[in-house]
């Protein structure tokens, strides 16, 4: 008796856009996380990350394109200046950052903070 071997199917979830490059990855550094990114993220479908200091709107949004593999509405980038610190009698300061608040099209979501 012949057994029949049987091929099994990869499901492949189909690209809409570009395979990411080194440049995508480098332009996104992290999430940022708090209360209210997080609102945001679920009530508005809005995505709030730090990125590169030298990054645009347009590299953001193909970065985020090309990674996640989903439609960018948006995007909308701010400066977050150095804040003054002080431990006991020393100054310094909390270095600042560009952070990019990224609006997602209805149809599509992004999950940073799966298990």
């Amino acid at each position: 008796m012949a057994r029949a071997k049987k091929k099994e199917t990869e499901v492949v979830e189909e690209r809409k856009f570009a395979a990411p490059s080194i440049e995508s990855f480098d332009v996104l550094i992290a999430p940022i996380v708090t209360e209210k990114t997080m609102k945001m993220q679920q009530e508005q479908n809005k995505v709030t990350l730090k990125v590169k200091s030298t990054a645009n709107k347009t590299q953001v949004k193909l970065a985020v394109e090309q990674i996640f593999n989903v439609k960018v509405v948006d995007v909308k980038i701010i400066n977050v200046l150095p804040k003054a610190k002080r431990v006991g009698r020393y100054d310094g300061k909390v270095s600042g950052y560009k952070k990019a608040i990224i609006t997602i099209s209805p149809e599509d979501k992004i999950n940073m903070y799966s298990e």
